[in-house]
């Protein structure tokens, strides 16, 4: 019976971020060309032949889903990282954003306190001004005197200078670094929103991969309850007395020994010759080896006869031999025909040993679907 097809890293924040932006838009591509090239679900098989081939590409499918969703495990790991090392950076520059605040306000102090005086020094100063320099020199007690007041008077006005040239550029120094780092920290959180937004879109596309998973398996699950099902349909077919088809290969028949099939030990899958799979054919004939048909044309090949080259499933085979001219007979077997039973999917191919009134004696192969060889007595009429 013949087979079915069967760290110290300074990378630029932005620059970083946008390197796992575009990772997740990569494996999201992934995703969506997976599935789309992925042999899609559909309804629970109806033929062994559909069964295999949907079982074979969800198992494929599974497989390429699983191997993306490592690359989006892998993702959300390393989102999750990039996550930790920017809140660092965040949780950083908010200290120092505090230490610039309080150093703006011990400054804002220092230059109040300077204000305060200056005023008083502004203040001695007018009163000063209200004399003129006859009244300063009367009031002197000398001229060393006057000349110290003269200095004075002239100190404080540097001093006046100065600590308004200072002032104005510590004011205007603290404001930019604090203007720096509010501006950092607003660029960091956005970020930081930006990633954990790919983090989560990342999980969510493992998410689908994992339900995809899901659904393929329980689709796999539920096609292998309708193969196993339709393979013991077969087997029971394969077992049941039913009317045979006896093809008549002609030639002189020598001995056959069905323990000397040479391809006892190959491969033995589920693809349908001549595109076998596993090791397990085609043989000279074109059938995949240890199938019924495989052993039948071996046995009429090794009796000293020409065997039937692909005839395809044992039920097609009566109509092959039809067409090319064998015959074909539903009584009177005869030790070395072929008997085929059209039963169940594929139908059986048997080589007849012996008859015994009702009776035949064959040797076959795959009758219970395992690629085993075996004999039996069978009722024929």
């Amino acid at each position: 019976m013949p087979k079915q097809h069967k760290k110290s890293d300074k990378t630029p924040l932005r620059t970083r971020f946008a390197i796992f932006a575009m990772i997740g838009v990569m494996l999201g591509a992934g995703l969506s060309a997976g599935l789309k090239s992925a042999y899609a679900a559909n309804a629970t098989c109806t033929s062994i032949a559909d069964c295999n081939a949907q079982i074979a590409a969800n198992n494929n499918a599974v497989a390429n889903l699983q191997s993306q969703a490592v690359s989006y495990q892998d993702a959300v790991a390393r989102l999750n990282g990039q996550i930790a090392l920017l809140q660092g950076q965040i949780d950083y520059n908010t200290s120092e954003q505090t230490r610039l605040t309080n150093e703006i306000a011990a400054k804002q102090a220092e230059i109040d306190h300077q204000r305060q005086v200056l005023a008083s020094d502004l203040k001695a100063m007018y009163v000063d001004d209200q004399m003129s320099t006859i009244e300063m020199l009367a009031t002197s007690k000398n001229l060393s005197d006057y000349v110290d007041k003269e200095e004075y008077r002239n100190a404080v006005q540097s001093k006046i200078q100065t600590a308004l040239k200072e002032i104005a550029a510590l004011q205007q120094q603290l404001q930019s670094q604090k203007t720096q780092v509010e501006a950092l920290l607003t660029q960091q959180r956005q970020q930081q929103d930006q990633l954990a937004s790919a983090r989560a879109e990342q999980a969510n596309m493992l998410a689908y991969n994992q339900s995809q998973q899901a659904s393929y398996n329980a689709q796999t699950a539920a096609n292998q309850q309708k193969l196993d099902a339709l393979i013991a349909a077969q087997r029971r077919a394969n077992d049941a007395s039913a009317a045979y088809y006896f093809i008549r290969f002609p030639g002189a028949i020598g001995s056959v020994n069905g323990h000397n099939y040479p391809y006892a030990n190959a491969g033995f899958g589920m693809s349908t010759a001549p595109g076998c799979v596993d090791n397990d054919g085609p043989d000279p004939w074109g059938y995949c080896t240890r199938q019924c048909v495989s052993y039948t044309a071996w046995a009429v090949a090794a009796s000293g006869r020409a065997a039937p080259y692909y005839y395809g499933n044992a039920k097609d085979w009566v109509a092959a031999a039809y067409a090319h001219g064998i015959p074909v007979y539903t009584s009177n077997p005869q030790p070395g025909d072929v008997a085929i039973s059209t039963a169940g999917t594929w139908g059986h191919a048997m080589y007849v040993e012996g008859v015994s009134g009702n009776q035949i004696y064959v040797s076959q192969y795959n009758q219970q679907l395992t690629g085993q060889y075996s004999t039996q007595w069978r009722t024929w009429q």
